[in-house]
């Protein structure tokens, strides 16, 4: 018996269905079904086109959702079953993980009763862009990894409701297929949770939600709208007995009414009836005691318990009025605002450039960090007489070091001083606005080496560019006059990526210097900061973000991961800096000082310094931290997925830097078994910093200042040591030797 039977059903819709069943047979799953409940001939072709093993079953055209899921449930053999509509995707490895996820749950589910539901997170490609991350994430890491009754987690409720985004016990569904086989979609994936007895989470995008034009369908009779009502009065009832989901379902309702009728350009007579039975529904599922919300969304609420369709629009009226005032008034201050700093800043570019004035910046304005902080203290070294000014956002400016000298973007400083300093340095870039003077020197520092898609590389992954300008990326890359790299894969990935005429600075990462410069009293120093007791084994968790996904959500289950590592292990786990203070997942989880979250420690070298070991998934610390020649632990439960859809440079699957974990059991044994230091991680360590560490030594700063600031020829720098001449900083057990 297969653990998972995939069940795609529907027409062949635009032709989706062929990507779809392309990605399936792409990467066959041993552990999996694939049976399609094909409508019409189109959709019968293309899936006997495809894999043999494949199960067909043919239904009639204008078959409906409803009777096509059904169809092919009645096939399945799976304990889990997921359906899939046609028109819709499977990010890369989803059935993988949801075999392995319901795996677990049928292995360590709670005694005597089962969970019938599994919820996955999803992504949302339209006409106009793909892949996007959904809200979902925080819901479900929230909820952890444990089994649940809805009871406990009324929220999961608000989840977006895709019946795509709910793998169902066979059993379970056997059991409801009469209350869930509907053509409401959206009725289905909020009663399947009204049903299940537990529930449980993954939050990994297991779905990929397609979006058709809505020009391209057929068009909604202004009556349709009314089915949104007959949805929740068929639903609140099965929770009827149930105050949290009662509750929940409830606000779901008046939210999903009000918008519809606020967003709808409804015939008159059809929106009176929508307002009239929306009214009714509203006050006969009010819950008691219930309270609306409060400012404008609860006079709305009002209003419709009211019924008072009139005034409603009204207060449509004076709200759009108001809205359109206050954007009036915005906009003509930023023109007004902007008007002004362009005649400032244009007035700056007429001074003479001031050739002993650097500008530095990093990540967005975050704060003295990162490469340029490694050049800009060498710098103070080796040429004093070049002031130094930092850019520093206003919410950062007060953990600035004591005495550093900054501007505020935006502020007349700093237009000025962006106007008139010979050198900008940044490891990202500066703004579109900023004019490349003929004197002045922009020095790029990047912040990693590339494993993922950059620059113009993004153009073939629409999901991480994000809308990127590409032309105004041009235009910034091509104010560039040096751009530095750590090994020669960068050089070359750069120049594919930001094709411009700047000159490649192969000098190594200036703020990997501290890994060989660092000190025993260093590393002791770093430890102590932390709260790392001598004796301890520290494992710095580093993960990266997530195109699709829409904030941090730990991909382990940190607290089970630490219990499993024991006492004399301490975890420090660092959200990547895109998501600022929201690894709120993280909240919490510090116990008796195992649990460490360092997300806002800086700077991330003195965490590296103190860690044992580095566990990553495909963040490019896992580049700076392989020049302490200390174990590194890859974690990948999502490759397939982060490679689709971010791109990448190469397989790391083939190439890490050690170890490989792709389920949490699998990292907890590499490291209880020792082999995440033994001769074959080792091995696999030193092939990658022969790669990858190619240019640091302890001395990139050095070469970068006396190369761009002090103008000596590169023939005069202080050569790259050779990687078996390097000695890397002491690990924490040599420091407490």
């Amino acid at each position: 018996m297969p653990q998972l039977s995939v069940i795609v059903y529907g027409p062949n819709a635009q032709g989706h269905l062929t990507e779809l069943l392309d990605s399936l047979e792409a990467r066959p799953l041993p552990d999996a079904e694939v049976i399609v409940a094909a409508v019409g001939d189109w959709a019968r072709e293309t899936a006997e086109g495809h894999a043999p093993e494949t199960v067909v079953v043919p239904l009639p055209e204008g078959t409906g959702d409803a009777a096509a899921r059904a169809a092919g449930a009645a096939r399945a053999s799976g304990r889990w079953l997921h359906f899939v509509h046609s028109k819709d995707g499977l990010p890369a490895g989803a059935p993988r993980l949801i075999a392995e996820r319901t795996a677990e749950l049928d292995d360590t589910g709670t005694p005597g009763a089962p969970v019938d539901v599994l919820l996955l997170d999803h992504v949302t490609t339209t006409w106009q862009t793909a892949a996007a991350p959904s809200r979902d994430g925080r819901l479900l890491a929230g909820a952890g990894r444990a089994d649940l009754a809805l009871d406990d987690a009324a929220d999961l409720l608000r989840l977006t409701p895709l019946l795509g985004t709910r793998a169902l016990r066979t059993a379970f569904w056997r059991a409801h297929e009469e209350q869930l086989t509907t053509d409401d979609e959206a009725y289905a994936a909020h009663a399947a949770l009204l049903h299940a007895g537990r529930v449980a989470c993954l939050n990994q995008a297991g779905y990929e939600n397609r979006v058709l034009r809505p020009e391209s369908l057929p068009p909604l009779a202004p009556e349709d709208r009314f089915a949104l009502i007959d949805r929740y009065e068929s639903l609140l009832p099965l929770a009827r007995d149930r105050r949290a989901a009662r509750t929940v379902l409830y606000d779901l309702m008046v939210r999903d009414l009000v918008r519809t009728f606020a967003g709808e350009n409804l015939p008159d007579a059809v929106a009176r009836e929508f307002f009239r039975r929306a009214s009714l529904a509203a006050v006969r599922w009010r819950p008691e005691g219930h309270r609306r919300p409060a400012g404008i969304e609860g006079v709305r609420h009002a209003l419709l318990e009211e019924g008072a369709y009139t005034k409603y629009r009204a207060f449509q009226a004076a709200n759009r009025s108001r809205r359109a005032a206050k954007k009036a008034v915005r906009t003509r201050k930023r023109q007004v605002g902007a008007k002004l700093r362009d005649q400032q800043y244009r007035r700056a570019l007429s001074r003479p450039v001031d050739p002993n004035l650097a500008v530095f910046a990093a990540y967005w304005e975050r704060g003295v960090s990162c490469n340029p902080a490694a050049i800009a203290a060498k710098l103070a070294e080796l040429a004093p007489h070049i002031h130094r000014v930092w850019v520093v956002n206003k919410e950062n400016a007060a953990l600035l070091p004591p005495g550093t000298d900054h501007v505020i973007p935006g502020t007349r400083r700093y237009w000025e001083t962006l106007a008139t300093a010979k050198y900008l340095v940044n490891n990202v870039n500066f703004p579109n606005a900023v004019v490349k003077r003929p004197e002045a020197i922009h020095l790029q520092t990047h912040h990693g080496t590339p494993l993922k898609r950059m620059g113009l590389d993004q153009m073939e992954h629409p999901a991480a560019a994000k809308g990127l300008d590409f032309a105004a990326l041009l235009a910034r890359i091509d104010k560039w006059d040096y751009s530095v790299s750590a090994n020669s894969h960068s050089t070359r990935m750069w120049e594919r990526a930001y094709p411009a005429r700047y000159t490649s600075l192969d000098h190594g990462y200036p703020r990997n210097d501290v890994f060989y410069t660092a000190t025993a009293a260093d590393v002791r120093a770093a430890r102590a900061r932390l709260g790392i007791a001598p004796g301890r084994t520290a494992v710095l968790y580093a993960p990266t973000h997530r195109d699709y996904e829409a904030g941090f959500t730990p991909r382990l289950d940190l607290a089970a991961l630490a219990d499993r590592l024991g006492e004399d292990t301490v975890l420090l786990v660092r959200a990547h800096y895109f998501y600022g203070g929201a690894a709120s997942p993280l909240t919490g989880l510090r116990r008796s000082g195992r649990i460490i979250d360092v997300s806002s420690y800086d700077p991330v070298e003195e965490l590296c310094l103190a860690a044992d070991a580095l566990v990553t998934d495909y963040s490019s610390i896992m580049f700076d931290y392989a020049n302490l020649d200390r174990p590194i632990i890859v974690y990948a439960d999502d490759w397939e997925t982060y490679r689709t859809t971010r791109g990448v440079y190469f397989d790391l699957m083939a190439e890490a830097p050690g170890r490989v974990a792709r389920t949490q059991e699998e990292l907890a044994e590499i490291f209880l078994s020792g082999a995440w230091r033994d001769e074959g991680a080792a091995k696999a360590r030193a092939a990658f910093r022969r790669r990858f560490c190619e240019y640091d030594d302890g001395r990139a700063a050095e070469r970068v200042v006396r190369r761009v600031f002090l103008g000596e020829p590169e023939e005069a720098l202080p050569p790259v040591l050779p990687l078996d001449e390097r000695t890397p900083a002491p690990t924490p057990e040599e420091a407490t030797a």
